[in-house]
């Protein structure tokens, strides 16, 4: 038993080098969602490393594959990221994308240029069979629709099969040695019609991998981890907030530990309308966690006061955050562990995934805010997890359906839907506004087939009529959307019965509003929340 729980510590996995792509996060979310453990890293990584972990044999722990992610650079800028050149000549399966491709043709001595035109749309793919495109088409000479979104293309590579083309690129997909792969479009997005099939080719045919990532193995693997890194004795505090990552942070630690976790609740008066009961009744009286409760609301509002930039208001907020769990820490006595529920999107909008090319979106309070002398030692057990990764995992730990299947909501609360200063008044706006769209998104039997929805507010007024009396009140503005992983999202096109609904409670029902709009923003350009 023990070897078992060993082997699922150190898994075999594919690593994915980073070189600053916008879809890299999506390369891994792929292989996890396949059953394979994959890694994002920089694509810098120390040649070494990478070596020390393909010739391992026992333990676990083992790289299987390596592939190269997309970038927004051209291998032949003097800034460009390049791994090292050796990487070509490692006893290993490698897959380079777009950029990748590119730069294992550069490694190899191929002609790469730019092209006259670039690609960056849906393309006809035309493929020959191989054991990378297996399956995907009756005949031996099939075609599929592909995403592609480059400027330079492969001209020659000396010595490789062409697997593929396409209109626009004469060497869309190659073979060096047997190991060696390189496609030029991005198997990675939805857009391409058999991506999936195409992982699926790479990491069971080429790369020989075994399935080993489920909810299941990694509540298991995460419950040694935390038992081991806290000890017999050791005592955590978890900053609880009700929403899904630290709610299920704090049931993974007290799986591990019990008692020995205590978690802190703080009504930072940035919550949602009857958050604070809901939290306290499932955590508390269904749960049996040791929750304490703090009533920060003043402290929080003061902070806040005049404070408009969007980044500024979450340096605040996490400041604070802080300073109250070292002070209910002190009060508890010897405690050496602060648990947080950071998930990966959180750190990779805050520049802290791996490669030192990709650009910070913003900071969260459980990242951008956490200063280097906290005085405790950090436990982020769901860091490397996208959302919809934490909710199996959250299943798997037996969490409520009224958590479970609540829409995420932001670390600094309100807050983050709250344009320009923050006011007691806007607070109540967002607050009332935004449960009526979540009542009527139920209403309708929509909530459940959307990602996320609420109302946002900020120092916009416009004119109204009420009662036959010219008034002006605030711009509420309505926002639905749809996504997998946080990472992306469209807008919902809602039904317009849906949407006048929610408008005639929001200006019927909630005071100092006149306006009601609706954003029609994807994500990027825009983020989910405003703020």
């Amino acid at each position: 038993m023990m070897e078992e729980r060993e082997a699922e510590k150190e898994r075999d996995k594919v690593v994915v080098l980073d070189f600053g792509g916008q879809y890299s996060h999506l390369i891994v979310r792929r292989c996890r969602e396949l059953g394979v453990y994959a890694e994002l890293l920089p694509y810098d990584v120390p040649l070494e490393e990478l070596k020390r972990g393909i010739e391992r044999a026992q333990g676990g722990g083992k790289i299987r594959g390596i592939i190269l992610s997309g970038s927004p650079f051209s291998v032949h800028e003097p800034d460009s990221p390049h791994c090292n050149a050796e990487i070509v000549a490692l006893n290993v399966p490698l897959l380079g994308i777009c950029y990748g491709a590119q730069l294992v043709a550069h490694l190899l001595g191929g002609v790469v240029r730019t092209g006259e035109k670039g690609e960056y749309w849906r393309a006809e793919l035309f493929f020959k069979d191989s054991e990378l495109f297996k399956g995907l088409g009756e005949r031996a000479n099939g075609s599929t629709q592909v995403w592609m979104s480059h400027g330079d293309l492969i001209e020659g590579l000396e010595g490789a099969e062409i697997l593929a083309h396409t209109a626009g690129s004469p060497i869309a997909a190659f073979r060096v040695r047997d190991m060696i792969y390189g496609v030029q479009f991005h198997p990675e997005v939805h857009h391409t019609e058999q991506g999936e099939k195409i992982f699926r080719n790479f990491l069971y045919a080429i790369c020989g991998c075994e399935r080993n990532w489920t909810p299941e193995s990694f509540v298991r693997e995460q419950v040694e981890e935390i038992r081991s890194a806290v000890g017999s004795n050791g005592r955590v505090i978890c900053g609880l907030s009700g929403g899904i990552d630290s709610s299920t942070t704090a049931l993974l630690v007290n799986k591990a530990i019990g008692d020995r976790l205590t978690c802190i609740f703080v009504d930072n008066g940035l919550l949602r309308k009857g958050e604070q009961e809901e939290v306290l009744d499932t955590f508390e009286d269904q749960f049996h966690l040791k929750v304490v409760f703090v009533d920060a609301k003043e402290r929080f509002l003061t902070g806040l006061r005049g404070v408009t930039d969007a980044e500024a208001k979450r340096k605040v907020i996490g400041e604070l955050f802080i300073e109250i769990f070292e002070e209910e820490a002190k009060k508890l006595g010897d405690v050496e562990f602060l648990a947080q529920g950071t998930i990966y999107p959180d750190r990779i909008e805050s520049a802290r995934a791996s490669s030192r090319k990709s650009s910070r979106i913003k900071s969260h309070h459980n990242v951008g805010a956490l200063p280097e002398k906290l005085g405790l030692k950090l436990i982020e057990p769901i860091k490397e997890l996208y959302k919809d990764e934490v909710r199996a995992v959250a299943r798997e730990l037996g969490m409520p359906s009224q958590i479970l299947n609540r829409h995420p909501y932001p670390g600094p609360g309100l807050a983050a839907r709250i344009i320009g200063a923050v006011t007691e008044d806007k607070l109540r706006i967002c607050r009332e506004a935004s449960q009526i769209v979540e009542d009527e998104l139920r209403k309708s039997g929509w909530y459940d087939n959307v990602w996320q929805a609420f109302a946002m507010v900020g120092d916009d007024v416009a004119t109204g009529v009420l009662g036959d009396a010219r008034t002006e009140g605030r711009i509420v503005t309505i926002r639905v959307v749809e996504s997998k992983e946080a990472m992306t999202a469209d807008f919902v096109k809602l039904p317009y019965a849906v949407l006048e609904s929610m408008s005639k409670r929001i200006t019927n029902e909630v005071k100092g509003v006149t306006w009601v709009t609706y954003a029609i923003s994807s994500k990027p350009p825009s983020t989910i929340e405003p703020c």
